[in-house]
């Protein structure tokens, strides 16, 4: 699934070096056997997750934890209290291998999308410990992943099937 969570508008910061650590460690707590976050981009106001859940009940779970972790984080970070995102959620299911590599391309290289960045991956996302770029050498990302491996065919396998992503990709607008 490719689930993406809008932030109220008094957070717009996301990204920030004083944010992005807490939300990153958030995310890296919030996978369980049923919900696993697979990858995911921190944009200033708006999460990307690529997911995966053994079920519409682990869905709805995983992304509450998701967003109750942020929101705490981000909470007492800023000093605040309060609503971090809003209502409700997008989530979008994922039939074909190619739906799955575009999904993967739009939520690693979204930076490029909002930030006309020139660098080759966001250090905001799991880019640094994603697997399937076609220079391995891309693959940087210090300690322990945050994310977790993917478990099923689409999201391992199947997405290969229609080419490993290069890093000056960008999703289309």
């Amino acid at each position: 699934m490719h689930v993406t969570l809008r932030t109220v508008d008094a957070i717009q910061c996301l990204r920030s070096p004083r944010a992005f650590p807490a939300v990153r460690r958030a995310l890296a707590a919030a996978s369980r056997a049923a919900f696993r976050v697979i990858e995911f981009s921190v944009q200033n106001e708006h999460v990307h997750l690529i997911a995966e859940a053994d079920d519409a009940r682990a869905l709805s779970g995983g992304v509450r934890g998701v967003v109750i972790r942020i929101a705490r984080a981000v909470n007492l970070m800023l000093s605040r209290r309060g609503r971090v995102f809003g209502d409700r959620y997008h989530a979008r299911a994922f039939t074909t291998p190619r739906a799955v590599r575009n999904a993967l391309v739009y939520v690693l290289m979204n930076f490029r999308k909002h930030l006309r960045s020139g660098t080759e991956i966001d250090p905001c996302s799991s880019a640094g410990w994603f697997s399937g770029f076609r220079d391995p050498r891309v693959a940087i990302g210090p300690g322990l992943p945050p994310v977790r491996p993917p478990r099923t065919w689409l999201a391992r396998f199947g997405w290969r099937r229609h080419g490993l992503i290069d890093v000056r990709e960008a999703p289309r607008t």
